[in-house]
């Protein structure tokens, strides 16, 4: 288990899967799914723009814009198609979780987070593993970022 702290925001949903029952979990997981915005024009008319997470089974692709220092606030963008649940579920996830957040607590968070949600026996190791990897992206993305 990774050390780190763990926002509030995604405390408050981690807590909210964790209160509830496998079968429920996943249906709060395919609300966050159904929540996952579209992309803005920005990055809807230029794909090239976006990073494909190859580890997610289905095609989840992301990008980010950083803010200025001191706090340099995230902004997530995430597209999946809406035949992947489970991908845009997590993808939902992170971006209420995460999204306007400092990089410098988005970067705190556990690596752990995905198995934190209660959904390891419901989802199968390798979907486990793209739910991982979109932190892990992120985390990357603003390591690299100026």
């Amino acid at each position: 288990m990774t050390t780190g702290t763990v926002p509030a925001k995604l405390a408050e949903i981690i807590d909210d899967f964790q209160s509830l029952t496998e079968a429920d979990r996943l249906q709060l997981l395919l609300e966050f799914s159904t929540g996952l915005p579209g992309l803005p024009e920005r990055y809807s008319d230029h794909p090239e723009l976006l990073e494909q997470v190859v580890e997610c089974q289905s095609p989840l692709f992301l990008t980010m814009e950083i803010g200025d220092a001191p706090d340099r606030q995230v902004h997530l963008f995430f597209s999946a198609p809406r035949e992947a649940p489970t991908t845009r579920g997590f993808a939902g996830v992170l971006l209420e979780g995460l999204d306007g957040l400092p990089a410098a607590e988005v970067l705190a968070v556990p690596d752990d987070v995905p198995d934190r949600l209660g959904l390891t026996r419901a989802i199968t190791p390798l979907r486990m593993r793209g739910m991982s990897a979109m932190l892990g992206r992120i985390k990357r993305k603003i390591r690299e970022a100026p």
